[in-house]
């Protein structure tokens, strides 16, 4: 069994057996209008019990909690897991080393824990509040020119360009549509590296990409990955309403840390409880802590915080 955030547990939790988890349960994230607290509801809190489960009796592998993203990029690309519950994106490459050296050898999407009503899970996709910020640095010479750059890479002939290359290179119009020529797509679906470094497309530069926009060249997917897009296409939903970032160096901020924090060092304890009765006392005590560290004034903050999103998106 592989979990990951970023490979293994980290100061933040583990997003496998946090958020993917309790997407694969349907568990909401508001009822009543107020924001909702998914770590102690009943199907969650079951499942854990079921991991800890799988656990005791030596199905779940140590290395979850220490392997560095690194080491589980290796595993993965040798087949080494059994199952997963990760993020497909994050295995593409891997995934391209499996097929290419046997294509019956790849990992395949399939169905995961659902709730007691059997409820299809919840995939979100990209919220408003984006994930990483490109900078241009203060001692730049010509930092007109930088923004511009960024700005063309960001319009529709820049997206073309980041996404599929250049016309004639690497991709072809055929019938009104770019379409990538076969030999750059085997290089693409064999050779990531070697395609980055010779072509560097196909948001290679990720932080320029818009998804939305890329959608109009949406080329055919690899053999390789096919599946995984597919499977999960039919569960996506939106939430980006629920997506919270405090302001950095704000009360609320310094809770959620420190609460995060704390579920970090309590999860692995979770997972590698000997018995249920010492599940059951860790979760109470990681409770009670939680509690202590402000966790109702992060909640109320949340609650205003979703408020405010849905209104200015026009959710009701």
């Amino acid at each position: 069994m592989r979990s990951g955030k970023e490979g293994s547990g980290d100061v933040s939790g583990n997003v496998s057996f946090d958020k993917y988890l309790m997407n694969f349960l349907a568990i909401p994230w508001e009822k009543d209008g107020v924001y909702y607290d998914r770590y102690t509801d009943p199907e969650y809190f079951r499942w854990l019990k079921v991991f800890r489960q799988l656990g005791e009796e030596g199905y779940l592998a140590n290395d979850i909690f220490v392997d560095t993203r690194t080491q589980m990029e290796e595993k993965v690309a040798q087949g080494r897991y059994f199952c997963m519950l990760y993020q497909y994106s994050d295995m593409l490459t891997q995934q391209k080393i499996l097929y290419a050296n046997d294509p019956d050898s790849i990992y395949m999407a399939v169905e995961g824990p659902r709730n007691a009503n059997g409820d299809d899970p919840l995939r979100p996709t990209t919220t408003i509040n984006g994930w990483t910020v490109t900078l241009i640095s203060k001692n730049c010479k010509h930092p007109e020119r930088a923004i511009a750059f960024l700005d063309y890479l960001m319009s529709e002939h820049g997206q073309l360009l980041t996404y599929l290359g250049v016309e004639g290179v690497t991709y072809d119009i055929k019938d009104g549509k770019p379409v990538l020529r076969d030999n750059i797509k085997q290089i693409l679906d064999t050779d990531r590296a070697a395609y980055d470094r010779e072509y560097g497309a196909d948001d290679a530069y990720w932080m320029l990409q818009d998804n939305v926009m890329q959608l109009q060249w949406k080329q055919e997917p690899s053999p390789a990955t096919a599946q995984l897009e597919e499977w999960g296409r039919k569960y996506v939903v939106y939430n980006g309403q629920y997506d919270v970032v405090f302001d950095s160096g704000s009360k609320e901020a310094s809770e959620e840390d420190k609460i995060t924090k704390l579920w970090s060092q309590t999860l692995p304890a979770l997972l590698m409880a000997p018995s249920e009765e010492e599940f059951d006392t860790l979760f109470e005590e990681f409770i009670e802590k939680r509690d202590e560290l402000g966790y109702t004034d992060v909640m109320e903050k949340k609650t205003a915080y979703m408020n405010s999103a849905k209104e200015k998106l026009g959710i009701q």
